[in-house]
């Protein structure tokens, strides 16, 4: 039996959209809508993950969890890693589920797909991806492909994550969605490992774990969920959100 949690990582300074966990979305911070819906997702225990008093406080408000950490992390898996290992010393959670804080949209769903990503005892993290659809999506660096091995319909052995179009010829292209759930002990090795060279060079995290000999498991789902990077991205995630869309 995994003793799973979910954790949001979530900071103040975005760089395109400062304070960013904050914007209203239809009356509630969007931290608040994140937290919901990992709630509502029913893997387990929920904490927000931050370096801002202003976010614990909101997610307290709302009735959820926050656990303070530094403000110099240079990634979420970072600052996960460093929750965790206060609010869980003697290691009774053994994997943990990454959701990015600014992902207001994220259906439940998705969150529960990813968690059965990890299904098996040597994968060592899961993780999403949706067919990309549009044609000029294909060829678009910020739209980070998945290559990898079929193993069941809509599950996929990763080999390779990059910001160009592959694999080459015909066949679909998987985009990937940056929702990850962790072996705790894969979280662990992994921060402790410095940035890899395809890391560095394709300004991929994930490439760390593969470059480290880490099995990466990814499972199909149907939409990928808006992330809220810039004033367009929020304005649109209001719409869709003011529709009842997401």
């Amino acid at each position: 039996m995994m003793r799973p949690i979910v954790m949001i990582p979530a900071r103040m300074q975005a760089s395109r959209l400062p304070g960013k966990p904050l914007a209203d979305i239809g009356g509630e911070p969007m931290i608040v809508h994140v937290w919901r819906r990992a709630m509502a997702a029913g893997i387990g225990e929920v904490v927000v993950a931050t370096d801002s008093e202003e976010i614990a406080a909101v997610v307290r408000a709302a009735g959820g969890r926050a656990q303070m950490t530094r403000a110099d992390h240079p990634s979420g898996s970072d600052r996960i890693h460093e929750a965790i290992t206060a609010i869980d010393p003697e290691g009774r959670f053994d994997v943990i589920v990454n959701v990015q804080g600014d992902l207001p949209l994220i259906s439940p769903a998705a969150i529960r797909a990813v968690f059965g990503a990890i299904d098996q005892p040597d994968i060592a993290l899961g993780t999403l991806v949706a067919h990309i659809e549009r044609e000029e999506e294909r060829t678009a660096s910020q739209v980070v492909k998945m290559v990898g091995s079929q193993t069941a319909p809509g599950r996929f052995r990763c080999l390779y994550f990059t910001r160009a179009t592959a694999p080459w010829g015909d066949g679909p292209l998987w985009h990937h969605i940056g929702l990850y759930a962790w072996r705790r002990a894969a979280l662990e090795r992994f921060v402790a490992l410095p940035p890899s060279p395809l890391e560095l060079r394709e300004k991929l995290e994930q490439l760390r774990a593969l470059e480290a000999g880490m099995r990466i498991e990814a499972v199909a789902v149907d939409d990928v969920p808006l992330g809220v990077d810039t004033p367009a991205d929020l304005e649109r995630a209001r719409d869709l959100h003011g529709k009842g869309m997401g």
